[in-house]
């Protein structure tokens, strides 16, 4: 069984209840967005580029790190990954642009508000979250919840 399999596998125990499904679906990326906000605001130089913004350094070797990360797993889903992650920091340099002064309280507020909702899905299916057992499940969130839409669609991972 390849690794990804078995890092589902155990994720899935977890993960049964409808209703902790449909809470996952909307906090687990909204907290992958409110991190990447976050990692977004540590000072250090920037990249910029006429079509997609400014990006902090530090976002990019966290974004890298996260695909080396995805990329041991499965190459499409570290492609696609990758692409919603770059999709996210656009929409992070939006916020920091336009509420440059206070975007840490909306990334403090929707990565606060959002956790509570995870763990009270938790609470509902009965089982400890994954990622207490292996930090490593903190990063299946995201691509545990792309894998459904690959299974919908017919794409092999």
């Amino acid at each position: 069984m390849r690794k990804i399999d078995l890092f589902f596998a155990e994720y899935c125990k977890s993960h049964k209840n409808k209703t902790n499904k449909i809470i996952h679906w909307i906090c687990v990326p909204l907290i992958f967005w409110a991190i990447l906000g976050f990692v977004s605001l540590i000072p250090s130089p920037h990249m910029c580029s006429p079509y997609f913004g400014c990006v902090s350094i530090v976002s990019v070797i966290a974004i890298l790190l996260i695909t080396v990360f995805y990329l041991r797993l499965s190459l499409l889903i570290s492609f696609i990954m990758l692409l919603i992650m770059i999709l996210m920091e656009k929409s992070v340099y939006t916020v920091n642009i336009h509420f440059w002064k206070n975007s840490w309280i909306i990334y403090l507020s929707i990565f606060a508000i959002t956790w509570v909702l995870r763990f009270l899905g938790h609470k509902i299916e009965g089982k400890k979250p994954s990622f207490i057992k292996d930090l490593q499940f903190l990063l299946m969130g995201p691509i545990w919840l792309l894998t459904f839409i690959f299974k919908k669609t017919g794409i092999r991972y």
